[in-house]
């Protein structure tokens, strides 16, 4: 399988929405393919959800978006058992947390207690809830966003949450050029509406493992036991 191929498929793809960021989808494109989870710190408006839309639909991944606020429980991210008057047993309802690309908005709105529900799921790809543990499904990757700090309203990020992320990017505001090209896509429908799956979440995954295993790291020798 030619990882550069379907990178750079996938980057084209995204691109037809997120206009004149080249640099900034290739980053989010190889933060995915190497497994890891990506920030993005930005103002709002300036296409970060989109970005994660994009991607989303360009590999057939399962998108979910999860709106951080300060009352947001940690229950309302990873799910909550209930309990179950016909079957008089307790049935998990798994929460947003449980997709393949996850959108966490605004993330430093939250309390840390919340912002910490993501930890286990960001390192270990698994939840669990009242002692029962559940595997995220692959390929699994949260894209956060975070206001600048100075906005009112905002907790900082953890050292422990910061240490999950594998790249962090700013978008930044788009070029005139930019502006227009975006209002001409929008026309008559948001691009997004109509973006075509150009790989799917199984190629991703072989991509993934594809990439922990073959990329050399220079100046590392194996040791022999």
């Amino acid at each position: 399988m030619d990882a550069q191929a379907v990178a750079r498929r996938i980057i084209d793809n995204v691109e037809r929405v997120i206009i004149g960021k080249r640099q900034e989808v290739e980053l989010a494109v190889m933060t995915l393919l190497c497994g890891g989870h990506l920030l993005i710190e930005d103002v709002p408006g300036v296409g970060k959800t989109m970005l994660a839309r994009s991607l989303a639909r360009s590999t057939g991944c399962i998108f979910k978006r999860i709106q951080f606020t300060p009352d947001l429980l940690p229950s309302d991210v990873t799910g909550v058992s209930i309990y179950n008057q016909k079957t008089n047993d307790f049935e998990f309802r798994p929460g947003p947390l449980l997709a393949q690309v996850i959108l966490a908005d605004e993330i430093n709105r939250a309390t840390p207690k919340t912002q910490s529900a993501l930890l286990e799921a960001m390192e270990e790809r698994q939840v669990t809830v009242d002692g029962v543990t559940y595997q995220v499904p692959q390929p699994f990757m949260v894209m956060a966003t975070q206001n600048p700090i100075e906005y009112e309203g905002t907790f900082p990020l953890p050292e422990a949450q910061l240490d999950r992320f594998m790249v962090r990017i700013h978008l930044g505001y788009p070029s005139p050029q930019d502006e227009v090209a975006i209002m001409d896509h929008q026309r008559e429908a948001h691009p997004v509406q109509s973006l075509e799956q150009v790989s799917g979440p199984e190629e991703v995954t072989a991509l993934q493992a594809a990439c922990l295993e073959r990329v050399p790291v220079p100046g590392i020798r194996a040791r022999r036991s």
